[in-house]
């Protein structure tokens, strides 16, 4: 898992066009295609800024993750994601290593990524995602 950088941070928002605004007009980024994801019942969009990106994401199901998560906490961050070369890989290595895993098989994400997530639990707290971007 060495050379891992953070990939995006995801942000939980009811709404990409409002909460766009003050990444696009206060600091000046860039928002990126607006893409639905069917599988996780989110639309999303990214934002560039250096190698990372700030990733939007709004529900369009209430029985969603987003949606769920922004009932009981609020709009704000949701997850790191960090870019690993193999994922598959990397889940066996967490797997090995006894950290509990929300995913076990890789899912297409944004992108066409291959994305799984890592429990909280195994983190100190944080949800964890890992990218593998697809050529």
């Amino acid at each position: 898992m060495t050379g891992m950088k953070i990939d995006h941070i995801g942000i939980a928002t009811s709404s990409i066009s409002e909460a766009s605004r003050f990444w696009t007009e206060a600091l000046g980024m860039e928002l990126g295609k607006v893409e639905e994801v069917a599988e996780q019942k989110v639309r999303v969009a990214m934002l560039p800024t250096g190698e990372s990106r700030i990733e939007l994401l709004e529900p369009t199901h209430d029985d969603s993750a987003i949606a769920k998560f922004l009932e009981k906490r609020g709009a704000g961050i949701h997850h790191v994601a960090f870019r690993v070369k193999n994922i598959r890989a990397t889940l066996d290595q967490l797997k090995a290593n006894g950290a509990r895993l929300i995913d076990e098989i890789p899912r297409i994400g944004a992108e066409g990524c291959l994305i799984a997530f890592v429990h909280p639990s195994a983190t100190g707290g944080v949800l964890v995602e890992l990218v593998e971007h697809v050529d």
